[in-house]
């Protein structure tokens, strides 16, 4: 039994029994505490934790799932992988104990002409929890089981938790008996490798404290709702069913292998070495492929580390066995080919998926070459010192150099007989982490070497800054940097780094963007100013570019700001001020800021909260602001002690570090803060502030943003123009808008509904003549056709049970019908009583259909709906229900 025909039969088996499908979730997983989703059961955790009210009372699902921690033992064992799929079934305050068991001996040992996978019971072995006397009871008195294959194990092997305090319970696993070929008797207390564990049913029942490991933890007491979570290996459950010795022989893994035959000529079976090159890019590949297609690119953090790690490994593995050129589209086409039968999106896909996949490929490559020749002297010339452990820093080189994860040089040098100084790589990986750090900061540092700055600190002391009270002065350029490095002069189109020994010019901090402007010489040479910064204390470094002429260190200058520029984000700054106090007065002491950017015309201000700030609160917030503006209050700075400025109640401003001497801006009697910044003399000058909304940026902090003086105005006056060509469309006053818009709303509402209803009629019209029209198959009566484009699905299925509730006669009856709706076809096929007792299901029908179209679909056995890509597929999709028909009627 296929892989796809597992996995297609454990969904409807519990579609079947009244459980929700649910779709494999991403494995991106959507928990902050997991890289990758590891467990079937991950989608379902906020359901188990109560985080969520769970959509349905029973699930079920076929999840992807990736486990890496053991990467490097993947190929040396035939029972390590990363990828696989678990199926579960879940049950959320439903079915308990004996329901799963019921379910589970159902669905392993049922025929497989009854949909089940048809296995022998005599080779089932049952495992309990140590004093689960319930689930030994169901399953020898319910099931059936013989005492002799029921074995009880302790908390380790078979009680389940998440781990941290929450659900947990006993399970109870089900094993199978491969033969005696594959060791001694006993039973799975005995020997795992024989009795292979296949399917494992918890029973949260209980709730856990705190504690370590798996065992040590107390039990708190009932859940008061208990809950089902199985899971079933398919890739184990595959390995029984195709009677191959281990998941490597399995269908979707073994077309890979064979892949890799035909492009490096070696068989798998001829070498033990080879062997696990072919289990490594089998494993590797199709991991590789699931990874990429749900969003995953490789790179040197997180996901992107793994994807990079195990695509370097599988090529190189190739290379070990011979393969000398390009062969990842090859291998990757047969994972899609394979995979895709499960999940089409694989396909849909696949020219991305290539893309992603071939361009690691070719830089590996790339690497390699060079990689290998560093690592090969390295090694040469380690054993000829007589040495047995790589250097750090070569393992580091190649690392950084030539993209060599760690795991694959280890492996390398392993093959040559020595081990590698892990501890020195690391010690070099975090050093290079530090320093791309403080390559981050270059904005604030510039692109030179921190000494530089400090010297002309040193020699001439901290930059005077005189921006406070004016806009313009002379000066003296007392440092000059020309590409990072100190220098006397700088000629036109230098891009320099200029320190005065006093400046108009305010740095970028506390919030507040840097000045831009000019730097003129006497000689006429000029420097446009397009930052400032202060890499080291008390030292303003200008940057910017030599537009005309040269400049030199020890010219005097004449250096001033953007006049324009600066008012408004003066403006912008006191509306942070006035901003943050407003909050404080509607929200308490707990709305502290969280950060705040201060441009031109506009700010943004982040502050803590744990929720939403409701609308009345934010139009509050807005009016008191603009209150204190017509208040016309003065703006004063102020600089004293810290402990002065503590208690005179000064907010102090976020991120900033403060000396002993502070500067202190007091805006009338309504707010106080520490700030370093530049303000407006009085909040008239401000004119207006314009709230645009609040949103959250992160757990607890929310932001502002806002606009400022004139943008504030433009902002509201093109307001007042939509305003006003709404009246003129509505005939009415402002403030009758909103009741006439809405009115106007509910009416086209109404209208859709008419159309909808008249719609649906002119579908339902043509039930009889598609009912008159049904073909006789084998003595089914069969209806296909393609309805006019544009019908909804709802409509669809109305018609599709209308014109099978109109075929009389018991005579077994398909309906299928299809429609391209959004550019898409879609179909729904019915089937009644008499034609499923012929084999003839809804879901096997719309699953052959779907295909066709290039997509999925699913249902229950009398009415089930699908659709696809391709609307041009629609003919060989009937052509195709229409064979299926007759090969099973």
């Amino acid at each position: 039994m296929e892989s796809a025909e597992i996995r297609r039969r454990w969904l409807s088996f519990f579609e079947e029994r009244g459980h929700t499908v649910v779709p494999s979730a991403s494995l991106i997983a959507d928990d902050p505490t997991l890289l990758l989703v590891n467990a079937g059961m991950v989608p379902f955790k906020p359901y188990f934790l109560g985080e969520t009210k769970p959509p349905a009372p029973r699930a079920t699902s076929v999840q992807k799932c990736v486990r890496t921690p053991d990467i490097e033992e993947v190929g040396k064992t035939t029972r390590h992988g990363t990828f696989f799929q678990m199926c579960g079934n879940f049950s959320f305050g439903d079915y308990f104990k004996e329901g799963a068991i019921g379910y589970a001996w159902e669905l392993l040992t049922g025929s497989v002409a009854d949909g089940g996978y048809g296995l022998d019971p005599e080779r089932l072995w049952i495992t309990v929890y140590l004093d689960d006397d319930e689930a030994e009871k169901i399953w020898r008195e319910k099931i059936g089981v013989p005492a002799e294959r029921i074995q009880r194990l302790g908390k380790k092997d078979n009680f389940w938790s998440m781990g941290v305090p929450g659900p947990c319970g006993p399970c109870s696993e089900i094993n199978y008996d491969r033969g005696p070929e594959f060791g001694v008797e006993g039973g799975p207390a005995v020997n795992d490798e024989r009795y292979v564990e296949i399917w494992n049913l918890v029973f949260m029942q209980y709730e856990r404290g705190a504690g370590d490991g798996k065992e040590d933890f107390p039990i708190l007491g009932d859940l008061p709702s208990k809950n089902i979570d199985t899971g079933l290996g398919l890739e184990r459950l595959a390995m029984i069913l195709q009677g191959v010795q281990n998941m490597y022989e399995t269908d979707t893994l073994r077309v890979v292998m064979d892949k890799a035959t035909e492009l490096t000529g070696v068989r798998y079976g001829d070498k033990h070495d080879s062997d696990v090159s072919m289990r490594v890019v089998a494993d590797h590949i199709r991991t590789s492929v699931m990874l990429i297609g749900d969003g995953v690119t490789p790179g040197n953090e997180g996901r992107g580390y793994v994807l990079r790690r195990i695509m370097r490994r599988a090529v190189r593995n190739m290379r070990l066995m011979g393969a000398t050129g390009p062969v990842v589209k090859d291998l990757v086409d047969v994972v899609i080919e394979t995979m895709g039968q499960q999940y089409p999106e694989l396909i849909t896909d696949r020219k991305r998926i290539e893309t992603v996949a071939l361009a690691e490929e070719a830089a590996f490559l790339k690497a390699l070459k060079g990689g290998t020749n560093i690592l090969d002297t390295a090694v040469t010339e380690t054993k000829a010192a007589g040495g047995q452990v790589l250097a750090g820093d070569k393992a580091f080189l190649l690392h950084d150099t030539w993209g060599f994860p760690i795991d694959l040089t280890l492996e390398m040098a392993a093959e040559q007989g020595l081990s590698v100084d892990e501890d020195g790589f690391r010690r070099l990986m975090k050093e290079q982490r530090d320093r791309a750090k403080a390559d981050a900061r270059a904005k604030k540092t510039g692109h030179a070497d921190l000494s530089a700055y400090r010297e002309v600190a040193d020699n001439s002391g901290a930059t005077d800054f005189t921006g406070y009270t004016t806009t313009e002065g002379e000066s003296t350029i007392v440092g000059l940097l020309v590409d990072g490095v100190s220098s006397p002069a700088a000629s036109e189109g230098d891009e320099v780094e200029v320190v005065l020994d006093r400046t108009p010019f305010y740095a970028e901090g506390g919030g507040q963007i840097a000045d831009q402007g000019r730097i003129r010489l006497d000689t006429g040479a000029v420097i446009e100013v397009r930052d400032v910064q202060k890499p080291v204390p008390g030292v303003h470094v200008h940057k910017g570019v030599v537009q005309v002429g040269e400049v030199t260190v020890g010219a005097p200058v004449f250096a001033s700001i953007d006049v324009k520029r600066r008012r408004a984000i003066a403006r912008a700054h006191s509306a942070t001020h006035l901003t943050h106090q407003a909050l404080r007065d509607a929200l308490g002491p707990t709305a502290a800021q969280a950060g705040s950017e201060n441009q031109p015309g506009r700010f943004r201000f982040d502050f803590g909260s744990p929720n939403a700030v409701p609308g009345s609160v934010m139009t509050d917030v807005e009016q008191k602001i603009n209150d204190v503006l017509a208040r016309e209050l003065d703006v004063q700075a102020e600089v004293m002690s810290i402990d002065e400025a503590k208690k005179q109640g000064a907010i102090a401003e976020f991120g900033e570090k403060y000396g002993e001497r502070v500067r202190v801006v007091t805006i009338g009697d309504f707010s106080k803060e520490l700030c370093g910044g530049t303000h407006v003399h009085n909040t008239a000058q401000l004119g207006l502030v314009k709230l645009l909304g609040e949103s959250s940026i992160g757990s607890g902090v929310r932001r502002i943003e806002a606009l400022v003086g004139v943008d504030a105005y433009n902002f509201l006056a093109k307001e007042h123009t939509v305003v006003a060509q709404l009246q003129e469309l509505v005939k009415g006053r402002p403030e009758e808008l909103p009741e006439k818009i809405a009115g106007m709303l509910g009416k086209l509402k109404d209208a859709e509904k008419e159309i909808e209803k008249f719609r649906a009629e002119k579908v339902l019209q043509a039930a009889a003549g598609l009912a008159e029209s049904a073909k006789d198959v084998r003595g089914v009566a069969l209806v296909t056709g393609q309805v006019p484009d544009g019908t909804s699905a709802d409509d669809l299925r109305r018609l599709v049970l209308d014109v099978r509730g109109r075929i009389q006669g018991g005579r077994p009856a398909v309906v299928a019908l299809f429609t391209t709706a959004n550019g898409r076809p879609l179909t729904v096929i019915a089937t009644n009583e008499a034609a499923r007792e012929r084999g003839l299901k809804a879901g096997d029908l719309v699953r052959t259909a779907a295909k066709t179209l290039g997509g999925g679909g699913g249902g229950k056995p009398d009415v089930a709906q699908g659709g696809g890509q391709d609307p041009e597929a629609i003919g060989a999709a009937v052509s195709a229900v229409e064979r299926l028909v007759t090969e099973t009627a």
